[in-house]
């Protein structure tokens, strides 16, 4: 069964719903729609399917398969390209996090004058959104970013590999086509790191400072949703209800961090940076590490989180300590030095963690000393 509704984007959410999206543009007039993709997600067989799915429907696709890794400026310019070569009139972000974020940034730049960072969110004399968005549509292939129902695309530089925000209600996506189907063929490593990331998204977003009943709704559901089916997804992968409650729990944490994320992030952002670890790895590597130094600040929300994850231990140790039982269910690092990041490397990570945003919504103030103790805890 599909099940269609609005929020924030229009979503068809259920397994096949990737093959409405077709009939979905055609209805809307578009004929040659860009597939933004990444290497790995192109030589499946279900994308090779997707791809005839369109023509047999009339349109003409064009595939753009050079996304891979922590995406950088030049594949979205890379994309850009393409979309001009195939005078495409629409785009389709089929993938994950970096695959949807490479097509957002492609859209905004399709028709946009400059340079991709010339419109980073927050930048003094950044340019603003004032020529056409090209209509685009999410088909996410990991439960993790969230990033089909994101307003907002994440893009690192090339050199620095520090990663710049461009945001923008506009970039929502007009259509989201969340299909569990997709998410089933993901390696083990794959599913786990995913898995926590959108797991922290919704645990960041409830402990961010601030008063927002709504994201606090949402992402504890996605808590819920996350507790009892990520391990199902690891230890069972063809599970399709797992499967899909993770996927709904990716997209509730992007729709929750709207209020915020926190330290976690930061630590996540600066690992990436230093040496372009995955995302979603990297949260999963820090999250109980970085969570500790909120604990006596808002011990009540930790509680909450407890009961909502199902644990006998309702306070702040009884949720830390799930979180070091699930990471090693699932497989994840410990710590820095299981996750293979090299001494050098961990020197940098207090500097880049402080510039980071993300930590200005965390409930505690986190300075470049609570970094670094924070960093060799977690070693």
């Amino acid at each position: 069964m599909i099940h269609t509704f609005s929020f924030p984007t229009a979503i068809s959410f259920g397994a096949g719903a990737r093959e409405l999206v077709g009939e979905h543009l055609a209805a809307r007039g578009k004929r040659r729609p860009l597939v933004i993709t990444d290497r790995g997600v192109a030589r499946l067989p279900v994308f090779a399917a997707f791809l005839e799915s369109l023509v047999k429907g009339g349109l003409q696709p064009a595939a753009f398969e050079d996304v891979f890794g922590n995406p950088v400026r030049a594949q979205v310019a890379g994309a850009v390209a393409a979309f001009a070569r195939h005078r495409a009139d629409a785009i389709v972000g089929f993938g994950g996090g970096a695959a949807l974020d490479v097509a957002k940034a492609a859209a905004l730049m399709a028709h946009h004058p400059g340079d991709l960072f010339d419109y980073e969110d927050g930048r003094e004399g950044a340019l603003p959104f004032t020529a056409e968005i090209p209509y685009w549509v999410a088909v996410p292939t990991t439960a993790g970013t969230g990033s089909e129902v994101g307003r907002s695309t994440v893009i690192a530089d090339e050199i620095s590999h520090v990663k710049k925000i461009v945001f923008s209600p506009r970039l929502l996506a007009q259509a989201v086509f969340a299909d569990p189907e997709l998410t089933i063929g993901l390696p083990a490593p794959v599913t786990a790191a995913t898995g926590m990331d959108a797991l922290t998204h919704c645990v960041e977003a409830y402990l961010a400072k601030g008063w927002h009943p709504l994201c606090d709704g949402i992402a504890l559901e996605g808590l819920r949703l996350a507790a009892r089916s990520l391990v199902r997804c690891v230890r069972k992968p063809g599970d399709l209800a797992a499967r899909g409650d993770m996927l709904m729990a990716s997209m509730m944490g992007a729709v929750a961090f709207q209020k915020g994320l926190g330290v976690t992030h930061s630590c996540a952002h600066a690992l990436s940076a230093a040496v372009d670890m995955h995302h979603g790895l990297a949260n999963a590597v820090m999250i109980d590490h970085a969570l500790k130094h909120n604990a006596d600040a808002v011990p009540e929300r930790f509680a909450t989180l407890a009961e909502v994850a199902g644990l006998p231990v309702r306070d702040a140790e009884g949720f830390l300590a799930w979180l070091v039982d699930l990471k090693q269910d699932l497989s994840i690092p410990a710590g820095l030095a299981a996750a293979g990041v090299p001494a050098a490397a961990r020197a940098r990570l207090p500097d880049l963690a402080l510039a980071d945003g993300c930590h200005q919504n965390n409930p505690r103030t986190c300075t470049r000393v609570d970094f670094a103790r924070i960093f060799a805890e977690a070693t």
